[in-house]
């Protein structure tokens, strides 16, 4: 326990913000470089990927090595039954276990390769996700039977994980002095009545294998207007659509597309996959025995979803609680680390 939560003290007080990474790859790669020889770590730009490969089922255990930005976090301390740090939940404390399950002898003459893959810029836009140049230099991480992304999960075993959308919807109008509106058409105000609507839109529930995720949309950004006294003739809002895990992201598109029928113009910003729900998988079964946790939805995007698109099963479970992340007083329990740990040292040996 108290090697766990030193470990975890030890990940947070080196900053890795997205985008600084470099010191804690740097850092997890030498501390491996004990256990590892230096053809079992491979660094990838700021990620590090290590484990030995004897022929045996590949597990991969996944985790990312940012943070978001600092919000005046103090250093690492404990306070009662909770170490206090940026990144503490999100997801330092899942490194931490990652690292001591890849230098346990037990897990490493177990019946399981297992490989530890910390990477970078998960914190940041799709596009700059370092797991994703990872998984395409390392092609035999595709064959892993099962991966374990170890994002805080609430002490259960999040499956799947809904799916994203950003799209920009604009409404258009006609400029003209804001002394004669009527001369003008104002884009913001024209956007009134589906801005409303969208404001009393009530999650909506879908279950899948038994599981409730739920489908919701939201603006998150908007701008219109150049000046005081000018009727704006524009106005686009950034649209954030999360979508269950029985859509494609096609499908998502057409969903959101209907949702904005009246808009003057809508395009899409970016884009992520739903990740797949796989309850009845053998090595998600025996996590489910050797753990006790439930099964749940995954509400949130998480790198299963990217993983399930190179045909690898994966789930969420890692130490911390999902309301923790990205807040400025961020917080791990103490003992989520040894529940975790045991579990996953369960499965592996």
């Amino acid at each position: 326990m108290t090697d766990l939560v030193d470990t975890t003290s030890w990940l947070v007080h080196i900053p890795s913000v997205t985008g600084d990474e470099d010191a804690i790859a740097t850092a997890v790669a030498e501390r491996l470089a004990s256990t590892y020889s230096a053809d079992e770590i491979t660094r990838i730009e700021n990620s590090v990927v290590a484990g030995r490969r004897s022929g045996n089922p590949l597990v991969l255990l996944v985790g990312h090595l940012d943070t978001v930005p600092s919000q005046g976090a103090p250093p690492p301390y404990v306070e009662g039954d909770r170490l206090y740090g940026l990144g503490a939940c999100d997801m330092k404390g899942g490194l931490a276990v990652m690292l001591h399950l890849l230098e346990s002898p037990a897990v490493m003459s177990g019946p399981y390769d297992v490989v530890g893959v910390f990477y970078h810029a998960e914190e940041g836009p799709n596009e700059d996700n370092g797991l994703e140049p990872v998984l395409d230099q390392l092609g035999w991480l595709s064959d892993a039977e099962l991966a374990i992304v170890l994002e805080p999960s609430d002490s259960e075993i999040q499956l799947g994980c809904n799916g994203m959308l950003n799209a920009t919807v604009e409404f258009h109008g006609r400029s003209s002095h804001s002394a004669r509106p009527w001369w003008g058409e104002n884009a913001v105000t024209k956007a009134g009545d589906w801005l409303a609507a969208l404001h009393r839109r009530d999650p909506e529930p879908v279950v899948i294998d038994g599981l409730e995720y739920r489908e919701v949309m939201s603006v998150t950004m908007a701008s219109g207007g150049i000046a005081r006294n000018i009727i704006p003739d524009r106005f686009a809002l950034n649209l954030n659509y999360r979508f269950s895990p029985d859509k494609t992201v096609d499908e998502a598109i057409q969903r959101l597309m209907t949702v904005c029928d009246g808009a003057d113009a809508i395009s899409i910003a970016d884009s992520a996959p739903a990740g797949p729900v796989q309850r009845d998988h053998r090595l998600v079964a025996r996590l489910h025995e050797e753990s006790n946790a439930p099964f749940a939805a995954k509400q949130g995007w998480t790198d299963v979803a990217r993983l399930g698109m190179r045909g690898v099963v994966g789930v969420n479970f890692g130490p911390g609680e999902t309301s923790q992340a990205h807040q400025a007083d961020e917080s791990l329990r103490i003992a989520d680390l040894s529940e975790s740990y045991e579990a996953l040292f369960a499965l592996l040996t």
